[in-house]
């Protein structure tokens, strides 16, 4: 009977034992269950802060600012050749500042180049086309004047400035000049009125309505102030690369944001300006 009793009360105790290790595992499990979720908290409020900065209407005035000031000290002659390394380098800086990359505005390597080289090609020819027999004709007509291309007269018949002309065609026109207006300017300004954080509280035609407005005020807005960039050109060169600038802009959002197309094609047109200019054939050069 002795044997048997105390065989009951080990048992108890086992018992006992287990229920006390499943109570303290429960406890360390539930508080490592807490730590955790704590620790995801802070993580979410930390990339919500850090998503709200990035996308601080302040830190874009500062882009902008920037800009401007780039501008003015160009109007001033304190640029030296060009602003647009100026303005690429600042586009970098306001890329990687804000978490991006040049890929998020559409310079990506994996192009079907197949469709893209001819796409390009055409639509520079188009764009080329419509400035010589179109805009160029017409406000030519407008303002009495063409555009003013006398910087460019030493193109004439000289095939080493023609050769040269011609690599900074390719790299500092259509690839800087792409980079810096089609790529980062339109999207810093379309992001001023189109969060690219979803809103939760917009349905779905609301979100994709001001998406539609903000790339249309974005084009209109950059690519004017790409025409002023051309000021040296006079009122006709500054209207006629507005709208070149449109063209380009209008390709960009068409192919889904490929800066590769609107980059072979200003390399094309420009091109074909070159070499106008080096025969002695363009309008007003």
């Amino acid at each position: 009977m002795a044997g048997a009793k105390n065989s009951e009360d080990m048992s108890a105790m086992r018992e006992e034992n287990g229920v006390g290790e499943r109570g303290v595992r429960g406890e360390e499990e539930t508080s490592t269950a807490e730590a955790h979720s704590t620790l995801r908290d802070a993580e979410r409020k930390n990339q919500r802060w850090k998503n709200g900065w990035r996308q601080s209407k302040w830190l874009a005035a500062l882009d902008f600012a920037l800009v401007a000031g780039i501008f003015i000290a160009d109007q001033h002659h304190l640029i030296f050749f060009s602003k647009t390394p100026y303005l690429l380098a600042l586009g970098w800086i306001s890329l990687w500042v804000r978490g991006m990359k040049w890929s998020d505005v559409g310079l990506t390597r994996g192009q079907s180049w197949t469709r893209t080289l001819p796409l390009g090609i055409a639509w520079g020819l188009a764009l080329e086309l419509f400035q010589l027999y179109a805009t160029q004709t017409l406000l030519t007509r407008l303002t009495g004047k063409g555009p003013d291309l006398t910087d460019f007269l030493a193109l004439r018949g000289n095939l080493t400035y023609c050769l040269v002309a011609l690599a900074l065609v390719w790299t500092l026109a259509a690839f800087g000049e792409e980079l810096v207006w089609r790529g980062y300017l339109m999207n810093r300004v379309a992001g001023l009125f189109h969060n690219a954080t979803p809103n939760d509280s917009l349905p779905n035609h609301a979100m994709k309505h001001r998406s539609r407005v903000a790339w249309a005020v974005s084009l209109i807005v950059v690519n004017v102030a790409f025409g002023f960039a051309h000021s040296y050109q006079g009122w006709t060169g500054i209207i006629e690369e507005g709208l070149a600038g449109a063209f380009l802009g209008g390709m960009y959002l068409a192919t889904g944001r490929n800066l590769a197309v609107p980059i072979v094609a200003h390399g094309v047109s420009d091109t074909l300006d070159v070499v106008l200019m080096f025969f002695g054939k363009m309008p007003g050069a």
